[in-house]
């Protein structure tokens, strides 16, 4: 006898069980191991009795039946709107005088969540934000909590260590918001403890919860910049224009490029198709001076025009909507009625290629090659169509994007220069146009895509001149 192994409870094993029962009836014998489970009253050395197969089985079933149980509880709990984490995220703590599990503001680091969107929203990224953090000594997560007395199982080593993930996920979190957010990961099993993501669609969304730290439209406005992510240059500096400039071209991104050897002035953009191949665009170089100075002017414009004649600028970019908007959905109708006109012919065609292939005047071989590009092209048009009718009967009022965008303008009655928050919050894209030579000067235009709006049709004098002598008429007929 090589040894004795000794449990206490063998149908505590869990899914190592049933490979411990083949162990008994055939490698524990071939080694000379002597298996002793007390609760059970196994003795391998008094033979193993029939029961105990079964007995493995009935465990299992139990271990599966209640595992199943525990998680319809948990769904249960979820679908209610409570939130299914034990603890809450940094920003939060449990409500002392709540029965239930509720969530309210924990200020101090509450305070260090605003700081890092705004962090973010003023151009900085992930990794940039945990080195500013910590070089401020701004205590992480795992280090207040513990400060505070709650109990985390890693222990940072090194203090005030913050780790670009960790800036990732507080960026990410929509429970910020004041939303509970449930079922964003599950396991495979009660086998497989091994956490899987659940893609956003199939997360369960239950708004306003519980008190918000970040408001929407900063958490959206985030969200967007983080899906066009500004790379530092060499020297660590990111214009505050890196991410949001286009190509009117080729519609690919412009890159951004200053140097050591150059003053901050001389810093340009241009387009990064034409970086990596010179025959498919032309090079639409821009000096970020020139962008500031005419994003500066284009939102000093539409600011001044907001302030003075809102109702008669909302009035003219409704109309100016209206007439773009015809002109897409009169395109995209064009487009749905052709693709569907599209997919029945296709089925003709394949029934006309079985004909032939029967009657013997197309091969097999050709016909199958046939009728599989026929059917791809069918599949790909039948997944555009629902896409296309979504569009269609889901469009949205312009006038709501509108108005946000005028209560944001009003919020902020005067700037003496552009910041990272003013940009991003107001503009959503630029697309350069290249370069062209009119009476010898160098001209280039650039589109200004406002957030909520896009392109604003501004007010020409002679529209403002109008605006002002009818005010000016109406305050004459009420004074009289």
């Amino acid at each position: 006898m090589i040894g004795t192994l000794i449990v206490k409870d063998h149908s505590r094993l869990g899914r190592n069980r049933l490979i411990v029962g083949q162990l008994m009836e055939e490698e524990f014998d071939r080694m000379g191991i002597r298996y002793i489970a007390i609760m059970d009253n196994i003795d391998t050395a008094n033979g193993i009795s029939d029961l105990v197969p079964m007995q493995d089985l009935f465990n299992e079933w139990h271990a599966k039946n209640t595992s199943q149980k525990v998680r319809n509880v948990f769904r249960n709990k979820g679908m209610s709107g409570k939130p299914l984490t034990t603890n809450p995220p940094y920003g939060y703590m449990k409500d002392p005088e709540s029965k239930e599990t509720q969530w309210i503001i924990d200020e101090v680091p509450a305070a260090i969540v605003r700081k890092i969107y705004g962090m973010c929203i003023a151009g900085l990224g992930p990794t940039q934000i945990a080195k500013k953090l910590k070089a401020d000594c701004v205590p992480t997560p795992t280090e207040y909590w513990s400060s505070i007395g709650r109990k985390c199982a890693n222990q940072p080593s090194v203090k005030y260590n913050w780790y670009p993930t960790t800036v990732s996920d507080i960026l990410s979190k929509q429970e910020y918001c004041g939303d509970t957010v449930n079922f964003r990961s599950t396991t495979k099993s009660f086998k497989n403890k091994t956490k899987i993501e659940r893609p956003p669609e199939e997360w369960k969304v239950f708004e306003n919860t519980h008190p918000a730290i970040i408001d929407r439209e900063t958490f959206a406005l985030v969200q967007e910049l983080r899906q066009h992510r500004r790379r530092p240059t060499r020297t660590g500096i990111i214009s505050m224009f890196s991410g949001i400039l286009y190509c009117a071209d080729c519609k690919e991104k412009l890159y951004y490029s200053v140097t050591n050897n150059y003053r901050r002035e001389q810093a340009y953009f241009f387009c990064s198709s034409y970086r990596k191949n010179s025959d498919v665009c032309s090079a639409h170089y821009i000096r970020e001076k020139v962008v500031y100075d005419m994003a500066y002017e284009a939102l000093q414009r539409i600011f001044r025009m907001i302030n003075i004649f809102e109702e008669e600028f909302a009035e003219k970019q409704m109309a100016h909507y209206g007439m773009v908007k015809k002109q897409e959905l009169s395109a995209k109708k064009k487009q749905l009625t052709k693709s569907k006109k599209r997919i029945e012919e296709i089925d003709g065609l394949i029934l006309k290629l079985y004909e032939d292939n029967a009657k013997g005047k197309l091969s097999d071989e050709r016909y199958a090659t046939m009728t599989q590009a026929l059917e791809r092209e069918q599949s790909e048009l039948k997944s555009e169509v629902p896409q296309m009718e979504a569009f269609l009967s889901g469009e949205m009022d312009k006038s709501v994007g509108l108005q946000k965008f005028i209560e944001k303008v009003k919020r902020l009655t005067e700037f003496t220069e552009l910041t990272p928050e003013i940009v991003h919050e107001y503009i959503e894209k630029i697309e350069v146009h290249a370069p062209r030579y009119v009476d010898g000067k160098r001209v280039q235009l650039l589109d200004i895509y406002f957030s909520g709006v896009g392109i604003v049709e501004p007010m020409t004098p002679e529209e403002m001149e109008e605006a002002f002598q009818k005010r000016l008429k109406a305050k004459q007929t009420k004074t009289a």
